[in-house]
């Protein structure tokens, strides 16, 4: 099928549920629009911040003109860093939680992301007629994008080229120090430093810096003045020819070149180098004689290296949207509500092949075990052969068989996304708990569809008909071994603990066939460990470690229940990683407590001197 049909099929789909609300919210002015299809926005309209109090207030007002319409899903790009549910606008007052803001208008899904990082998702989608390029240079193919806006601040991003698609930088990188060029700029920022001792790129290469800008040459020329707005003074240069507003926007300029040159060479951006913001796009075509293109290749032994990368001004409107419209859509490709992937393939069962139809029957059918089976059960399952699995993957418009599993896992989960949030220090105690609520939550969800279910159920089995279970563990890990302990010795199971690095190879010793070492260890490498797991299987006993995939325990072990979180021990402990071990401690648990007519294991057992008779079931959540 042509890549064309395969678009096509998506745009039929994709918007079944209503449109989309998008907004790029800065200090002063807000934009909102309506997309009803790929590229289509209607209903734009620019509304100011300042007449409302808070961001639920403004999104109402913008959607009281649209009460007619249902809708699911919006995505808002914002002035801001954004990390975690709870945002702090630095350039207003106002602070609110992203979910509070979905639940409040009703919405399915709500997406928060910085501004800049939408600006430079928009970059691979924007075409020549968008842009204005200043100066020489050629992009290269799949190469690296890099993208600055002074505005009200100086927003910063870069956009790397992946197999299937692009990935963000979330940057603050406006907030580098300012580093100047000359005697003029020096004096400029020796005029800043009066005020602040940290002076950023941002201070001056900015709206309220072209505003300073001003000030410092003109203390510097013996000129007394007035304070201007950086309105004013691009007004005074382009229209009225101000010689002192001509100086400050060479000199702002000039600033902005060596920034993005800075840039450049730090991301080795060969894509091009891309400026948007409220600024630079009102200069027009005066920009493209200013002083910036020259600063921009002005770096000694690095000229010609600069002299290769393109740099272009952003002249469409809102190009913000269309980033934050393809954030959105990547967010829902695979799902978008109440319509999942599972939606898609069946408004597209229809137009499959008939041997395609057969595969999303199956997948239909049997989500989580199209998940986690391979290509040729898939293939046998489906009655189909191999190269039919990967056409139906293509069908729905991804790369193979991976990609589709890589998103209908993202599908399964549900509306929680597989994310993690870096906890910082100037964090509030809301926004740490819901940080670490959030990153574990979201573990678990990644972990459920990552699991290996053929590994739990010969681990199940071996346990259940062991003579006697040991759980060997260290350090961080010997609480899941104690936990396992307590479950399994309520089970009739003779269980020990063993986590003495001077123990573990003597009780090894005194092992025997049909006994179960349980091994765990989140990095699976300790020494004493895997030696006295060596002596254990020496000795005829069964190995199930429970750690990461590819450790030397995982090699060594009967089975692997794989946990592949991984975490900095040595700044903290081994958090999530300990709740993923004791989610599969309850797995295994609940999985010996089941009865076969369920698909599970119910184990006979035998004691001396007894009758036979069942192992006693005994729930995991009993106190």
């Amino acid at each position: 099928m042509k890549q064309s049909e395969v678009d096509q099929k998506l745009n039929r789909t994709a918007f079944a549920d209503g449109p989309r609300l998008l907004a790029d919210i800065g200090a002063t002015h807000a934009r909102f629009a309506l997309q009803t299809a790929p590229g289509e926005f209607r209903a734009v309209r620019v509304l100011k911040c300042d007449d409302y109090a808070d961001i639920v207030a403004m999104l109402r007002s913008y959607l009281a003109d649209h009460a007619d319409i249902t809708l699911n899903h919006a995505a808002l790009a914002v002035a801001n860093p954004v990390s975690g549910d709870y945002i702090r606008m630095t350039n207003r007052d106002w602070e609110f939680s992203t979910d509070a803001v979905r639940r409040a208008l009703g919405l399915h899904t709500l997406l928060v992301v910085n501004d800049f990082t939408a600006l430079a998702m928009s970059l691979p989608g924007l075409k020549p007629a968008d842009l204005m390029q200043v100066g020489g240079g050629k992009p290269a193919l799949n190469s690296v994008i890099g993208v600055l806006g002074p505005g009200t601040g100086l927003g910063v991003s870069g956009v790397i080229p992946t197999v299937d698609g692009f990935v963000t930088l979330g940057s603050e990188g406006g907030h580098t120090n300012f580093a100047p060029a000359d005697e003029r700029e020096y004096a400029i920022l020796q005029y800043a430093w009066q005020t602040w001792s940290h002076v950023s790129t941002e201070r001056l290469i900015s709206g309220p810096g072209m505003e300073i800008i001003y000030r410092a040459i003109a203390k510097r020329n013996g000129r007394q003045v007035r304070d201007l707005t950086s309105q004013e003074i691009m007004a005074g240069a382009l229209t009225d020819k101000d010689p002192l507003c001509l100086e400050v926007l060479e000199c702002f300029c000039a600033m902005l070149g060596g920034a993005t040159a800075n840039l450049a060479v730090t991301l080795g951006a060969f894509g091009g180098m891309f400026i948007g913001g409220g600024i630079v796009p009102r200069m027009g075509e005066w920009f493209a004689q200013s002083p910036f293109r020259s600063r921009f290749e002005a770096k000694g032994r690095f000229t010609s290296y600069l002299s290769e990368i393109p740099t272009y001004v952003i002249t469409t409107p809102n190009p913000a949207f269309y980033g934050v419209a393809t954030i959105l859509s990547e967010h829902l490709r695979g799902r978008s509500g109440a319509n999942t992937l599972m939606e898609r393939v069946r408004h597209l069962q229809h137009e499959l092949t008939p041997a395609e139809q057969r595969v999303a029957q199956l997948v239909l059918e049997q989500p989580r075990l199209v998940l986690n089976e391979p290509i040729a059960d898939i293939a046998r399952l489906a009655e189909v052969s191999q190269p039919t699995v990967i056409r139906f993957c293509r069908s729905l418009g991804f790369l193979g068989l991976a990609d589709f599993k890589l998103k209908f896992a993202s599908s399964l989960t549900g509306a929680i996304p597989v994310r993690h949030s870096q906890v910082r220090v100037s964090d509030s105690t809301h926004d740490l708990s819901a940080k670490v609520i959030d990153n574990t939550v979201s573990a678990i969800l990644k972990f459920r569809d990552q699991l290996d279910v053929r590994s739990i159920d010969k681990a199940i089995a071996l346990v259940a008909k062991a003579k006697r279970v040991e759980f060997y563990a260290m350090g961080n890990s010997r609480v899941v071994a104690l936990d396992g302990q307590h479950k399994f010795f309520r089970f009739r199971i003779p269980t020990s603990a063993y986590g003495d690095s001077h123990l573990l190879n003597l009780a090894a010793e005194l092992l025997k066939p049909g006994d179960v070492v349980i091994a765990i260890s989140n990095s699976g490498k300790l020494p004493d460990l895997l030696e006295a797991v060596d002596v254990a299987r020496a000795a005829g006993a069964d190995v199930i470690a429970i750690t990461a995939s590819n450790s030397p325990l995982a090699k060594k072990a009967s089975v692997c229940l794989a946990v592949d979180h991984s975490e900095d021990s040595t700044t903290f402990l081994s958090m999530i990683s300990r709740i993923l071990q004791l989610l599969l401690i309850d797995i295994l648990s609940v999985g010996i407590s089941l009865d076969a007519q369920h698909g599970k294991l119910v184990v006979e057992h035998k004691t001396k001197g007894e009758a036979d008779g069942r192992r006693l079931l005994i729930s995991h959540l009993d106190g």
